[in-house]
């Protein structure tokens, strides 16, 4: 354990007993988010995603160990255990070492060298490597004939008959030939020189026919330097049949190298070793060291590509709220109609309808005396319009719609990806059992701009849509990874316990799908709770579950003020004592005039001494300060509110040097897409992001950040724009 510990502080930079403490933490069964959020003395204060690496180092260095000691057992039960091995297995970092040292040692299928040592050829391969025998080879092969000594039954089965000189040495030679790509240490070597020297080569597979690929129909890049969207892109082209891929390794380096260490001076045996090592590079080493280094490269681009993927999502389901508005969600289509739906602010359905104002109807006269009646009928405040097919028609209707409003109205473009997922779920049917598949989706458009968070975690986190190749990764993989974010999200913003859906309340700490259900269920039966100790009547919501979520869920006119905050339960006593310090009272975080004078005093604490007088740690004071100063505050305030929009623009009225303000959409390796309001996002490539270099565009912006961007690249034909964030 002490091994385990040390390698992830060095990994991660931190301090060995922070990683000691949080494993203790995990191993108890605490979750991310609330040893995240409650136990930062324990941990030193490590960040959600920190803690999430924690996790996912843990298991697999847990893992590595445990086929460690599996491989070390098989071993030694073949008797062939040496301290030589121990070593080496000690020392392996992944578990593609420890499956090397293990390699010769495993049950082999049939290969020409175990059809060989069938056939008694091992002691004529002892004696070339040996290579100190000055009797031809022939003599001394002539003794591996065996014909005369088999039964006829035994005669009869090639696959132990030795019948000729010839034959006896190429067995001798195929079981050497193995031995050299069994063998741990060379094929370690050659995976280090081809990392080092190595090139990714891609070809056309179908050099006549255009594709997406054709930057890639004649292309090489250094191993050591290909980005991992590369990869990515480079094995979806060579799925798709588009490319030929092939690693280029420094084939004669790696020969002069196994030479180095085999041929021991030029003996009778030197030709025969060279051919031997040539023969076990080219059939046995180098097809298999090939798919282990693209299986590597594209296990490290997964991983990178997961990693943005849950970077884009964390920051979409962050989004800010738009709260006290009356929405109507404005789903685009064209042969179907567009599917409209207005809600309340409080995301109440008031009224739904289709209208047909885009091809091939055309109807946007009736389209737009149905929806002006709407909009004064419920007070319409904004319109949501998703951003898939007939989008840009249905914003020039609704630009031109709201021309004609007498409320003031503005639309924004809301990303509509996994709506038609949610909209034939089972979930949406519970929710709306009397009301059309297609219509849910434009009430799901309507409640994003309302509440992303609460309305996104409804979708398979995979049907967001923000990232790189989503559907090309390991599917687990990312599905555990944005399980992961979502609820790092779900928790860091708060749930009220009396509004939340079932799919909300499972992603909070320590609360399953079951839990989830019993406390809408206990909530249906027996009214709004009016205290988090309520929550240990629920079914299956024990003391431990109480612990991981109570923090986390809000109770927001219930009895105890404390309980609008993400102030633990653990922490009252120590937080009203703190109250009673500076002269007040929980019940005064209700009074906005008192709450002003609180916020003044609790600035003027002492954190270190309050904290030993509270008996409590300084970063949880720090926290509960930081809560009773904002008493409900949603943390999603500080982040970019939507582009609000009441015209619409067409590529045709850019023009190269236009200064405009977007909407970041997605992050990838080499940039990032902004939405300027044409029908396609513009690319700022990451030469664009900044004057200074930048490794990667997340450390310059976020989906959802609303930037200014300038127009330096339109191609009309392919519907592209260039743009550049250096204004």
């Amino acid at each position: 354990m002490e091994k385990i510990i040390k390698t992830i502080a060095e990994e991660l930079n931190i301090k060995p007993s922070q990683v000691e403490n949080t494993i203790k933490l995990i191993d108890e069964g605490n979750t991310i988010p609330f040893i995240a959020r409650y136990r930062k003395e324990v941990t030193g204060g490590l960040s959600d995603e920190t803690l999430r690496d924690l996790g996912e180092r843990l298991n697999y260095l847990r893992n590595l160990e445990q086929r460690k000691e599996e491989v070390i057992k098989a071993i030694e039960e073949q008797g062939k255990l040496t301290d030589e091995i121990l070593q080496a297995v000690a020392i392996s970092k992944t578990l593609a070492e420890v499956e090397d040292i293990y390699r010769p040692y495993k049950q082999k299928k049939k290969t020409r060298a175990t059809v060989a040592k069938a056939k008694g050829l091992e002691p004529l391969a002892e004696i070339i490597i040996e290579q100190k025998e000055t009797n031809s080879i022939e003599e001394i092969a002539k003794e591996y004939i065996n014909v005369d000594k088999l039964s006829e039954e035994d005669k009869k089965n090639k696959d132990k008959v030795v019948a000729t000189v010839e034959e006896a040495i190429q067995g001798a030679l195929d079981i050497i030939a193995e031995n050299i790509s069994d063998h741990a240490k060379y094929r370690k070597e050659i995976k280090r020189q081809c990392y080092r020297e190595g090139l990714v080569v891609t070809k056309a597979a179908k050099p006549e026919e255009k594709s997406n690929y054709e930057m890639y129909y004649e292309y090489q890049e250094a191993i050591k330097y290909i980005p991992s969207h590369r990869i990515l892109a480079i094995n979806r082209g060579e799925k798709e049949d588009f490319l030929k891929v092939k690693l280029e390794k420094p084939e004669e380096k790696i020969l002069k190298y196994i030479e180095r260490d085999v041929i021991k001076g030029d003996t009778q045996f030197t030709s025969l070793l060279r051919e031997t090592i040539a023969d076990s590079f080219k059939r046995l080493i180098e097809p298999s060291i090939e798919r282990e280094i693209r299986s590597d490269l594209t296990e490290k681009a997964e991983e990178k590509a997961i990693k943005v993927f849950g970077q884009n999502s964390k920051q979409l389901l962050l989004g800010a709220p738009i709260k006290g508005k009356t929405v109507m969600g404005f789903d685009p289509a064209y042969r179907t109609g567009c599917k409209i739906a207005v809600i309340d602010e409080t995301g109440k359905v008031l009224d739904y309808t289709t209208v047909y104002p885009t091809e091939p109807q055309n109807d946007v006269v009736g389209a737009k005396r149905e929806l002006l009646k709407l909009i004064e009928k419920d007070k319409v405040d904004m319109i949501a319009i998703g951003n898939g097919t007939a989008s840009r028609e249905s914003e020039m209707f609704v630009a031109d719609l709201i021309k004609d409003t007498k409320r003031e109205v503005h639309y924004v473009i809301v990303s509509e990806a996994g709506a038609s997922v949610y909209s034939a779920s089972k979930l949406a049917t519970e929710e709306y059992p009397d009301i059309n598949v297609s219509i849910r989706g434009a009430i799901s458009i309507a409640r994003r701009l309302q509440d992303p968070l609460a309305e996104l975690v409804k979708i398979d986190p995979k049907a967001i849509g923000v990232g790189q190749y989503q559907h090309d990764v390991n599917q687990k993989r990312l599905a555990e990874s944005l399980t992961g974010v979502v609820e790092d999200s779900v928790n860091k913003v708060g749930v009220d316990v009396n509004t939340a859906t079932p799919s909300l309340l499972s992603y909070v700490s320590g609360i399953n799908k079951t839990i989830a259900k019993n406390i809408v269920k206990y909530r249906d039966e027996n009214g709004k709770l009016k205290n988090r100790k309520q929550l240990l009547k629920v079914p299956k919501l024990g003391k431990v579950a109480f612990e991981q979520c109570a923090g986390f869920l809000r109770i927001l006119d219930g009895d105890n003020p404390l309980e609008i905050t993400a102030v633990h339960p653990e922490s009252y006593e120590a937080t009203e004592k703190l109250l009673n310090q500076i002269g007040f009272d929980k019940k005064d975080l209700k009074n906005k005039e008192s709450l002003e004078e609180i916020r003044e005093k609790l600035k003027t604490i002492n954190i270190e001494n309050t904290a030993k007088q509270l008996e409590i740690g300084e970063m949880t004071l720090t926290d509960i300060i930081a809560e009773l100063s904002k008493p409900g505050r949603d943390p999603r305030e500080d982040m970019p509110k939507p582009i609000l929009r009441s015209d619409v623009l067409k590529l045709e009225d850019l023009k190269e040097g236009m200064i405009l303000t977007g909407t970041v959409r997605n992050v990838i390796d080499f940039g990032a897409f902004v939405d300027i309001g044409v029908k396609h996002d513009g690319l700022v490539h990451i030469s664009e992001m900044s004057e200074k270099f930048i490794k990667n565009p997340s450390d310059i912006v976020s989906v959802g950040d609303v930037v200014k961007v300038k127009v330096i690249k339109i191609d009309k034909e392919r519907q592209k724009v260039g743009l550049s964030m250096k204004v």
